[in-house]
């Protein structure tokens, strides 16, 4: 049986956190979905003012129930002082930030080492 672990790879770059999606995201159930934010949540609040880098180049694009998932990592990072950017996305999921105005709320990079420099410096 699959669990959120199996499709998110987390790292420890710096102080910062990196979080990357892998396999069909679109694929997951939303219980599936939800015990990741769960973990992610976790993973953030055990950290001082965590700063975040979703690369999202393995996504080409989401549905709702990932964005509602994007959604609870930023305000979980937000209520610590940190901060989440988010990189690699495909021209869709741009497109759908853009739709959304989620472009507003989140810094986008076009690659993971853009991302970290920008959080990181």
């Amino acid at each position: 049986m699959s669990s959120a672990k199996d499709f998110f790879q987390v790292e420890m770059t710096g102080g910062t956190i990196v979080i990357t999606p892998i396999g069909d995201i679109n694929s997951l159930s939303a219980e599936l979905l939800h015990e990741a934010a769960e973990m992610m949540t976790e993973l953030i609040e055990s950290n001082e003012s965590p700063m975040l880098v979703i690369d999202l180049s393995n996504v080409p694009s989401c549905g709702s129930v990932f964005m509602s998932f994007l959604l609870r990592c930023h305000k979980s990072v937000k209520s610590r002082g940190g901060e989440m950017v988010l990189s690699g996305a495909s021209q869709m999921l741009r497109e759908l930030l853009s739709v959304t105005r989620l472009d507003t709320v989140w810094a986008l990079y076009l690659t993971r080492d853009e991302a970290l420099d920008a959080v990181d410096g």
